[in-house]
């Protein structure tokens, strides 16, 4: 089991994770949104982090620009000063012209400032072991500003690199990020190799019988991404800890 000391370890027990913000209000990823699922209620965020060539991280979803930025191609070249030239809002709408891919330090601000929790999913580095070290120990780095009362969790899809993350900043919980087609049977060895506290499968094809297992082996279960109110209050019945939405202000109430 994890190794995680108690002490460090979240405490809840129906968590709302707003997914990357509120992103059916707000373009995600961004301040805005953030900032926006805060006011509505949210007390736990979620979002990713992957690294510049500066060595910075920054808070982005995909390994290119093109989705979400009026940029294309990859941001791996880029330095922390170029972000202030990349919009990433006008595609969302009018209003949010201007809105910048934050940097994660920004985002530890914003916790902190805020007092809200967060699941901070590191991305699938696509540049070696060396760069994803650097990503590693960039966002350890950048958590261990987070105030005492501020919970958070690591989590990713890239279980050699949570493995990594455990071994060199085993003061934070871990959370192991499943597709259903991806989640073996060896999710109990996984888990334990990672330092896990949490497992995190994909909704589609979680079953009661799947949350006990993951329950009664000592995890806490939350789940992705689930946007319909009757699911989450399924899932919670089951006995999973948390679900991540994309509409946490309709969900909010669920927690």
């Amino acid at each position: 089991m994890s190794s995680v000391p108690t002490m460090l370890v979240p405490t809840f027990d129906r968590a709302v994770f707003a997914h990357r913000g509120l992103p059916t209000q707000a373009p995600e990823n961004t301040m805005e949104s953030f900032a926006l699922a805060v006011d509505k209620g949210a007390t736990w965020l979620e979002t990713d982090v992957d690294i510049l060539s500066d060595g910075t991280p920054v808070i982005i979803h995909d390994s290119t620009l093109d989705r979400t930025t009026d940029r294309s191609g990859s941001f791996y070249t880029l330095i922390a000063e170029d972000l202030t030239t990349i919009d990433a809002g006008s595609w969302y709408g009018e209003e949010f012209a201007g809105a910048r891919l934050p940097l994660l330090s920004e985002f530890v601000d914003f916790l902190n400032e805020r007092g809200v929790n967060a699941n901070v999913e590191i991305k699938q580095n696509e540049q070696g072991a060396e760069r994803t070290i650097l990503l590693v120990d960039a966002v350890a780095k950048e958590l261990s500003r987070l105030d005492p009362g501020v919970q958070v969790i690591v989590s990713s899809f890239g279980q050699p690199l949570l493995m990594k993350f455990h071994e060199r900043h085993p003061e934070y919980a871990i959370g192991v990020l499943y597709e259903t087609a991806a989640l073996y049977d060896d999710w109990r060895s996984v888990l334990e190799l990672c330092g896990a506290t949490y497992i995190h499968p994909e909704d589609s094809g979680l079953t009661a019988a799947k949350v006990r297992d993951y329950r009664a082996a000592g995890y806490g279960v939350n789940v992705w991404t689930v946007d319909d109110v009757d699911r989450a209050h399924q899932l919670f019945n089951w006995g999973c800890t948390g679900v991540f939405t994309n509409r946490s202000a309709a969900l909010q109430h669920l927690a």
